[in-house]
């Protein structure tokens, strides 16, 4: 693949970030885009280059111009459209949260497994310079032993029913729309939690407008994560080893800035951003493919599912429950019904 030719499923904000994105790559193409009607692709093709344009998904995923596809839709249809790309023979790259619940992923890592296909998470965040930086220095040894994160993402937001951010059908609410960020970093440095303790606060909307979290690990390790769509929130990640500290400054999501404290001493590394920040992640998708690979070793398929898993304990005391989960225990009741893969 000498170049990579792009399809966006969606041409909602994430989609326009991630075609602007591709700019900054100069062996990716965007190459053809897919909405739910032929005015919104045309749009967005006319805006960002594509020379084809499909007024459905199903045609998207059937373009043999297409190498792989983002899937940029709000989260409930993110396991659907990624399953619709599988079954079309096309390597994935998922809008975060991967689903909506980790019996969703299950689904779609069975099909990706099944058909041999190439899927990932796009947690963008993760391939930066500052963070892939911040994952040297851990492995270094540089603070010793990584024992506890502290981090946050929150921005206020006036409350607005008819917005995604407010709307329960839609995956609405911080957990998932922020908090998942931070949930993923913990997942990066200490794998899946043991122990989970969480609170929320609910809004009348029926979302989590503010949430918080402590995660135990095996290993004695602790992270505390808290996420906001109704507060704004220092917006930094601080990891503390035995012999040292590493902070990412605010943005973390795209920080530039990493501070590193050892030995009493201080300093401030700066890492560019080139592009926009999503570049490194497609940069990642095409350098797996040109591999042969089905999966990233950056953002591996277990780990994308038990971060669903931990998502999933996380809001399970407040009784949060999306219309997805909703279908899931009518199927799990219902006699012969085909759930995540197997019979339940």
């Amino acid at each position: 693949m000498e170049q990579i030719r792009w399809g966006i499923l969606g041409t909602g904000a994430i989609a326009q970030r991630f075609a602007t994105g591709l700019q900054a790559l100069p062996d990716h193409r965007l190459a053809a885009v897919g909405s739910r009607s032929l005015g919104a692709a045309e749009r967005f093709a006319d805006t960002f280059g594509a020379v084809r344009r499909h007024a459905s998904y199903a045609a998207l995923v059937e373009d043999p111009t297409v190498d792989a596809v983002y899937v940029a839709t709000p989260h409930p249809f993110h396991a659907e459209h990624s399953l619709l790309c599988l079954e079309a023979g096309k390597p994935v790259l998922c809008e975060k949260p991967f689903s909506m619940n980790a019996a969703e992923a299950e689904q779609v890592l069975a099909a990706a497994r099944a058909h041999g296909r190439f899927v990932m998470e796009a947690m963008w965040t993760r391939f930066i310079p500052a963070i892939t930086r911040l994952r040297e220095l851990l492995a270094s040894g540089l603070i010793g032993e990584a024992r506890e994160l502290e981090g946050s993402f929150g921005f206020f937001t006036p409350v607005n029913p008819e917005s995604r951010l407010f709307k329960l059908e839609l995956g609405g609410g911080a957990l998932l729309d922020v908090g998942v960020y931070l949930v993923s970093f913990a997942s990066m440095l200490f794998g899946e939690p043991v122990r989970v303790t969480s609170t929320a606060r609910i809004g009348n909307t029926g979302v989590d407008e503010q949430c918080a979290a402590q995660l135990g690990y095996a290993g004695g390790q602790v992270a505390l994560v808290s996420a906001a769509i109704r507060r704004a929130l220092p917006n930094t990640i601080t990891v503390r080893g035995t012999g040292g500290t590493l902070t990412l400054l605010a943005p973390f999501w795209r920080s530039t800035r990493l501070r590193i404290e050892v030995g009493g001493r201080s300093k401030l590394e700066v890492y560019p951003l080139t592009g926009n920040g999503y570049n490194y992640q497609a940069a990642e998708v095409a350098r797996c493919l040109r591999a042969g690979l089905t999966e990233s070793p950056i953002m591996p398929l277990d780990e994308t599912l038990a971060v669903m898993r931990t998502l999933d304990r996380i809001r399970e005391p407040w009784g949060l429950l999306y219309p997805a989960d909703a279908l899931r225990l009518a199927a799990l009741a219902t006699p012969g019904i085909l759930v995540a893969g197997g019979q339940e």
